[in-house]
């Protein structure tokens, strides 16, 4: 992946919490390098308290890194005020409840507009704001403007939030969750939406989903993190037809259509203010409990030594010491 080709970039980045009366920091995000290349999806997928809406948050600029750094456009992020409203108006959030983004006293036309206002918009809002909620699927816009968002459904109040976004002719779009709350009728809907805004704006969007089956259905790549890191990432088809990394396995294990029994992994994400030594995930990893890492001669790396962070070039997609000696007793391909 070319310099050129980048739009948002993360390196080394850590974000970790100061501990209270004296307890370790919690290290949220642990050493993250991840790209977004231009009109590219990338689906960030892991458990709840993995990290994802941490990392999220410290790519927009709401969260300065304790280390590493961010660069958008091939620039390191700069966190004055003034270069941040800059920056927002490029990266725009979507969130996940859309009720909860929504203030219910505002009308559609007020919300939509807001960012607008905020931005000192200089020309003509009313087209603005129609052409926005027009994009984003609410047709004609003008039978939304003077509605309250208790007025809508699940699915309308979701376009009315990505329509926000939009009226600022954002570069890319961060999604948290952007269809968790939705029926099962409508995320196609919106999922759908987002892929035609990729194809008609060039957008760029980051998506964070605990669910491998959106990431299949939207993203050209997906990252999978646990506690605080990336642990594989890879094109969304080469990482969920062959994943590499024994959580991503268990994660897969569990959709609807996977073959055979699903994965349960053992107990709860280690504490991120007392991350294990040696591979994060050696004490829920099915490999080493069931002694194929023994056997493969890596059961005491994985127990002590790092496995290291995955390049966001492509280099090391996988941080796991079993995935790295299978590769390499591997026959080479003819």
């Amino acid at each position: 992946m070319t310099d050129m080709s980048q739009l948002l970039r993360a390196e080394g980045l850590r974000v970790a919490f100061p501990g209270r009366n004296g307890a370790p920091a919690a290290r949220a995000v642990d050493g993250v390098d991840l790209a977004i290349r231009r009109g590219e999806i990338v689906a960030l997928v892991g458990e709840s308290g993995c990290g994802k809406t941490t990392l999220a948050r410290s790519l927009l600029g709401l969260v300065r890194p304790t280390a590493g750094r961010v660069l958008f456009d091939g620039a390191p992020l700069d966190y004055s005020s003034r270069a941040l409203k800059a920056y927002r108006k490029r990266v725009q959030l979507v969130l996940q409840d859309p009720s909860g983004s929504l203030n219910p006293r505002h009308t559609v036309y007020d919300a939509v507009a807001e960012g607008l206002r905020i931005h000192g918009y200089g020309g003509n809002e009313r087209a603005a704001v129609a052409e926005a909620l027009s994009r984003a699927g609410l047709r004609p816009p003008e039978r939304f403007f003077l509605r309250y968002p208790h007025e809508l459904s699940g699915g309308q109040r979701q376009r009315v939030v990505i329509a926000g976004a939009l009226v600022l002719e954002p570069e890319l779009l961060v999604a948290d969750e952007p269809v968790a709350s939705l029926d099962a009728s409508v995320r196609g809907e919106i999922l759908a939406l987002l892929l035609r805004l990729r194809t008609e704006l060039g957008l760029s969007a980051l998506v964070v989903t605990h669910d491998l089956g959106l990431a299949w259905n939207i993203a050209d790549r997906v990252a999978v993190m646990y506690l605080g890191r990336i642990v594989e990432t890879g094109e969304v088809e080469q990482v969920l037809t062959a994943p590499r990394h024994p959580y991503t396995r268990a994660l897969l294990s569990v959709l609807p259509e996977a073959p055979g029994d699903p994965v349960v992994l053992g107990g709860e994400p280690p504490d991120p203010s007392r991350i294990p030594p040696g591979c994060r995930f050696h004490v829920r990893c099915p490999v080493l409990a069931s002694g194929e890492a023994e056997r493969a001669g890596v059961a005491r790396a994985c127990r002590s030594r790092d496995p290291g962070i995955p390049g966001a070039g492509g280099e090391a997609p996988v941080a796991c010491h079993w995935a790295h000696a299978r590769a390499d007793a591997a026959p080479p391909a003819s």
